[in-house]
C-alpha cells in the first residue's frame, strides 16, 4: 500500500487534539497478503472499497475515533505485510499492540492453514494479554468460499478467539469486528490500567489531570 515511512490517514475529522481523547489503542491487522486486510481497514475508516488489489508495502495505519461506554478512543490499527520478505519488518509492531485481527480468506484454503502459525507468532512476540479477533473476510464471494463457518469456528474456540465473517467489499460486520476487538480490549485492561498501564494503551489526558479520569470503564 505504501513504502519508506509509516503513513497516517486521520479519520478523526479534523481539528481534533491528543487531550481530546480518553485513550489510545494500538491494534494490527495481520494473515497472509491477499486476504483483504487493507480493504478491511479502508471500509472501516474511509467506509470505501476499491476492486484493484495493491500490495502493503512493510506497514501502514490509520486512525478512527470512537465512543464506547462513555470514553472516547483513538483508535490506531496498523495494516501490515502479508509477505514472508516483511515479517522481520511487521513483527517489530506486534510488543505494542493491544489487539489484533487475524484475517484469513474463506476462499483459500491456504490462508486458513496458515492461521495457526500467525496465531503462534503472536504469542510468542506480542503482550500477554492481548486480544485477538480471528476473521474469515470475503463471505460475499459464495460460490467461490471452500472453508465453512463451522471450520473456523472449531479453530476460533481452539485458539481462545472470538470469530467474525466479514465483507470489505459490502462493508458485512466489519464495524462491528472492529469494534468488538475494542471491547476485548477495554475489557482485559479495566483491572490493570490505574496500576501498571501497558504499552499500547495510553491514558489521554496526561497523568497529571485528575486520577479520577485514568480508568478505563470500557
Amino acid at each position: 500500500m505504501s513504502s519508506g515511512e509509516p503513513h497516517q490517514s486521520n479519520m478523526d475529522g479534523g481539528g481534533e487534539t491528543f487531550e481530546n481523547f480518553d485513550y489510545m489503542l494500538k491494534v494490527l491487522i495481520v494473515g497472509n497478503s491477499a486476504v483483504g486486510k487493507t480493504s478491511m481497514l479502508v471500509r472501516y475508516t474511509d467506509r470505501s472499497f476499491s476492486e484493484a488489489f495493491v500490495s502493503t508495502v512493510g506497514i501502514d495505519f490509520k486512525v478512527r475515533t470512537l465512543t464506547r461506554n462513555g470514553k472516547k478512543i483513538k483508535l490506531q490499527v496498523w495494516d501490515t505485510a502479508g509477505q514472508e520478505r516483511y515479517r522481520t519488518i511487521t513483527t517489530a509492531y506486534y510488543r505494542g499492540a493491544m489487539g489484533f485481527l487475524l484475517v484469513f480468506d474463506v476462499t483459500d484454503d491456504e490462508s486458513f492453514k496458515a492461521i495457526t502459525d500467525w496465531a503462534t507468532q503472536i504469542r510468542e512476540l506480542s503482550l500477554d494479554n492481548t486480544s485477538v479477533v480471528l476473521v474469515g473476510n470475503k463471505i460475499d464471494l459464495k460460490e467461490s468460499r471452500c472453508v465453512t463457518t463451522g471450520r473456523a469456528r472449531q479453530l476460533a474456540q481452539s485458539l481462545g478467539y472470538q470469530y467474525f465473517e466479514t465483507s470489505a467489499k459490502d462493508g458485512t460486520m466489519i464495524t462491528e469486528t472492529f469494534e468488538s476487538l475494542v471491547d476485548l480490549i477495554c475489557e482485559r485492561m479495566q483491572d490493570t490500567l490505574d496500576s501498571n498501564p501497558p504499552n499500547g494503551f495510553v491514558p489521554i489526558p496526561p497523568p497529571e489531570v485528575d486520577s479520577n479520569r485514568s480508568s478505563c470503564s470500557c
